[in-house]
């Protein structure tokens, strides 16, 4: 009864429409807090016995915390006295919401020198320079409102620089992405001590105090360039991703390594609040949540996206790790379920991997799944939307709608 709520039949498939880019000229998705921090526009960088959220190193942070972390404010005094503008141009949505994949694959590159000497990418390369004096930048992978990314070497090593930007000083989320970054950043030196049975970019450098991180360059590809992509990988690469995201959940590191990520009580309350989900939504979740009280957490990637996905020739890589931490289980395959709306056989092999560890784990599954498929409806149901973006709201209220069904039979059978 589950698997077919929460599996489109064939004859049912609705074809997956890319997003408006920004290129179009088309309003995107709206910045959202996303499912785990009321306080962030997502939705995109010890183990405790409940499900309440540990924050990870968040502070208060005033100008003079800023300028600890060697971030400029808005605008760079020249050595004239003149003023230096910031980099126009803002990924607050394309980053969240339609990015392309964190681009640490290969392929060709193109050097683009004056893309080195925007002022936000020189503030960065400051940065990087500090904890790695031989590094030598050779392309800008991204350039936002958000995180700076520079491809570039250490002697003959590929490597990826990951900054904050200094846009993100003035933005109301800084503290939280000041935090998200510090999290990262000890994701990394973590699996740095207990290796992760999954492939992810090797830590080469990080700079705590000034959001720098430096990791080494994976050849390969995103599995997809966009959050809903239009085309999903191939049936193979399809399973060797899910592979990959089932051996690293099933995983058990030390329970003081990572931590909590999500406050569910909190996320049912909240859309709950604004009118996405019903009264009865609510209970049948909470009644869920209820049941699954003593249920073991498990260790979750948090953000696992196909463009979070790296197809190297040695196997699938993992990389953003800022929300990874311990979620009900099932979160990671609620958010690939969510974004692989064109595929209903990917689905299919989800929703049978969801319920082949018992009742518990498909309830888990299906309260991940229902949080899921409401933050990505408020990161795309935004007004002023194109035809291709109102179609894939359509979609999502319809994935949504087979959620609910089958958390109501769920209920029913407890």
């Amino acid at each position: 009864m589950y698997s077919s709520a929460t599996t489109p039949t064939p004859t049912a498939t609705r074809p997956a429409l890319r997003p408006p880019t920004a290129a179009a000229g088309r309003t995107g998705p709206k910045a959202v807090p996303p499912a785990s921090r009321p306080a962030v526009p997502r939705g995109a960088e010890g183990r405790a016995t409940d499900t309440r959220v540990v924050p990870t190193g968040r502070t208060a942070l005033g100008p003079a915390g800023r300028t600890a972390l060697g971030l400029r404010a808005p605008e760079t005094a020249l050595p004239g006295g003149g003023r230096m503008p910031l980099a126009r141009q803002a990924d607050g949505q394309v980053l969240r919401a339609r990015r392309p994949g964190l681009p640490v694959g290969g392929g060709p590159e193109r050097i683009d020198p004056s893309a080195l000497q925007t002022p936000a990418v020189r503030a960065a390369l400051a940065g990087v320079s500090r904890i790695c004096p031989a590094f030598t930048p050779r392309q800008v992978l991204r350039e936002g409102s958000r995180h700076i990314l520079v491809a570039g070497t250490i002697g003959r090593a590929p490597v990826v620089a990951k900054c904050l930007a200094p846009q993100a000083v003035r933005s109301e989320y800084f503290e939280q992405l000041v935090a998200d970054f510090h999290h990262e950043v000890a994701v990394y030196r973590a699996f740095v001590r207990h290796r992760p049975p999954v492939r992810l970019p090797r830590l080469v450098a990080a700079d705590h105090d000034r959001c720098v991180l430096v990791m080494e360059r994976v050849p390969g590809r995103p599995a997809a360039r966009e959050r809903h992509p239009v085309n999903a990988p191939t049936p193979g690469e399809v399973r060797a991703l899910l592979t990959a995201v089932r051996t690293l959940n099933l995983w058990r590191p030390p329970t003081d390594v990572f931590q909590p990520r999500l406050d569910y009580q909190l996320e049912i309350s909240r859309y709950h609040s604004v009118g996405q989900l019903t009264d009865r939504d609510a209970g049948d979740l909470r009644g869920l949540l209820h049941g699954l009280g003593s249920t073991p957490l498990q260790l979750c990637h948090g953000d696992a996206l196909l463009s979070n996905m790296l197809l190297a020739p040695s196997g699938p890589v993992l990389v953003d790790w800022e929300q990874a931490g311990w979620y009900l289980p099932g979160y990671d395959l609620a958010v690939l379920w969510s974004v692989l709306s064109g595929d209903t056989a990917a689905r299919r092999q989800i929703s049978q991997l969801a319920q082949s560890g018992g009742t518990l784990a498909r309830d888990a599954f299906l309260v991940n799944l229902v949080l899921v498929l409401m933050r990505e409806i408020r990161l795309y149901d935004v007004p002023g939307a194109g035809e291709e973006q109102r179609i894939m709201i359509r979609r999502l209220y319809d994935d949504a709608a087979l959620a609910r069904r089958a958390v109501r039979a769920a209920v029913g059978t407890r």
